[in-house]
């Protein structure tokens, strides 16, 4: 006698969808402190890791350098990215800038969402400092696409005013709908590239606190120079680190922002 035997159930995992996300931006200045007199990246892993931040937007961390590796004990095996990375976060993307006969340096992206793609934007004017726009695409669940950039901008007006351009060229090239979270040190303390972008972003500390955020120096924030830009995206709330140990580990205040997607 057959038996017919009842069809399998189909058991569908459904993930739930991130609407929230803690994002964490910081200068590391080569994992030194300010004017360079002591390396303290191994501290300054650990106090990103208190943040628990889902991404974490680098500037000025290194991928390489041969004198520093060979003069400071504590200098890690593997990029300084990485490094900080550590077992918190799964995926990383570095966008090399700088490139000298010891070493290189530039911008990288620590997530704890895949990254499905990354590329990183040269936008530096020829003849002087190097500068790039790492761009990354996520994979976020419950959303279609997310773009996630880290910024290092020029020093000079003109050369942001154009490099600021550039990034307005990226963001239109990116779906309409898709949420980005732009990030990093935009070095504007002039605020006339924040006024350029806020026609087509909302800034963290803008939307919260009526001013981008006083971020550098570390020890006494006076300039505005480090910026969270956020498109389809809300900022629940914003914050500046300036106390101990942020103090001690950069020349840059780091911003941190909760955001609504």
């Amino acid at each position: 006698m057959n038996k017919t035997m009842p069809a399998p159930t189909c058991i569908i995992d459904k993930v739930t969808a991130v609407r929230r996300l803690n994002l964490l931006t910081i200068n590391v200045h080569k994992g030194f402190t300010f004017f360079n007199r002591r390396f303290i990246l191994p501290e300054l892993r650990d106090a990103v890791r208190a943040t628990g931040a889902d991404l974490v937007f680098l500037q000025e961390v290194h991928g390489s350098h041969q004198q520093h590796a060979e003069r400071h004990a504590a200098w890690p095996e593997t990029p300084q990215y990485e490094f900080l990375a550590d077992s918190m976060w799964p995926q990383f993307a570095y966008g090399r800038n700088a490139v000298y006969p010891h070493g290189d340096h530039g911008n990288a992206l620590l997530s704890k969402f895949p990254i499905l793609e990354h590329h990183n934007l040269d936008v530096s004017i020829q003849g002087n400092e190097q500068r790039g726009l790492l761009h990354c695409r996520l994979d976020v669940p419950g959303h279609d696409q997310f773009h996630a950039i880290c910024v290092h901008l020029g020093l000079r007006e003109a050369h942001r005013q154009r490099q600021v351009r550039l990034l307005l060229e990226l963001l239109d090239s990116l779906p309409a709908d898709a949420p980005v979270v732009i990030a990093g040190d935009f070095n504007d303390w002039r605020l006339k590239a924040d006024g350029v972008l806020a026609k087509h972003l909302e800034e963290a500390f803008g939307r919260t606190q009526g001013a981008p955020a006083r971020s550098f120096p570390a020890r006494l924030p006076l300039l505005r120079l480090d910026r969270i830009y956020l498109r389809n995206a809300t900022v629940r709330s914003a914050k500046v680190l300036s106390s101990y140990p942020w103090t001690h580990l950069s020349d840059h205040a780091p911003l941190a922002a909760e955001v609504s997607l």
